[in-house]
């Protein structure tokens, strides 16, 4: 079997492992923040901060573009200069809880994404989402690391590779995103183009 044959084999299994009824429930939960006017909040490392970055993306644009009700949805990765700033000044462990500490409020989604699970500025990230009463989101891998016991909803990709820990979050997220997209296709609208 080549390369390419094992990875998509062991990728097609580890998608069967994936709980669907959780994943249903953190699209349920985003629902309802999207309903209640809340703030959501993404955040992750590496290739869980371009996951983030992605899934942002498909929320802002693809699932709220010419809808009534939009997502009021912010990636804490994409801030290249206040990330490098708290990098820099402070520490790297608190670049998305401090920026938590200026706008996210009771009640609204914390999602973080970490393969390990053990990520030190996820982990406060949800920590400090917790101790101001947000919903929480993780999507982890592996055990799920100290990350998915703290988290209010886990999506854990029980894989141990991390490349396939890395697709399972993105079709995660991709589940969601589309659940949005798709439902409210018909009539959706936008902008008139610039002329």
């Amino acid at each position: 079997m080549s390369h390419a044959a094992a990875y998509k084999s062991n990728l097609l299994k580890a998608i069967e492992t994936l709980d669907l009824e959780r994943v249903e429930q953190a699209i349920e939960w985003l629902r309802a923040a999207r309903e209640e006017g809340r703030q959501i909040f993404v955040c992750g490392n590496g290739g869980s901060a371009s996951t983030a970055s992605h899934f942002a993306c498909d929320m802002v644009k693809g699932a709220s573009y010419g809808r009534g009700k939009r997502f009021r949805l912010l990636a804490l990765t994409d801030n290249l200069a206040t990330l490098t700033a708290y990098s820099n000044d402070v520490s790297y462990e608190c670049v998305f809880a401090e920026q938590l500490r200026n706008f996210a409020r009771p009640g609204d989604v914390v999602m973080a994404i970490s393969g390990s699970g053990n990520s030190p500025n996820v982990l406060r990230a949800l920590e400090y989402a917790n101790s101001i009463g947000c919903k929480t989101i993780a999507l982890t891998g592996r055990d799920g690391g100290k990350l998915g016991p703290l988290a209010g909803l886990n999506l854990q990709a029980r894989e141990p590779h991390m490349g396939r820990i890395e697709d399972l979050h993105l079709i995660i997220c991709h589940m969601i995103a589309y659940r949005f997209m798709e439902e409210d296709a018909e009539g959706a609208g936008g902008c008139a183009p610039s002329s």
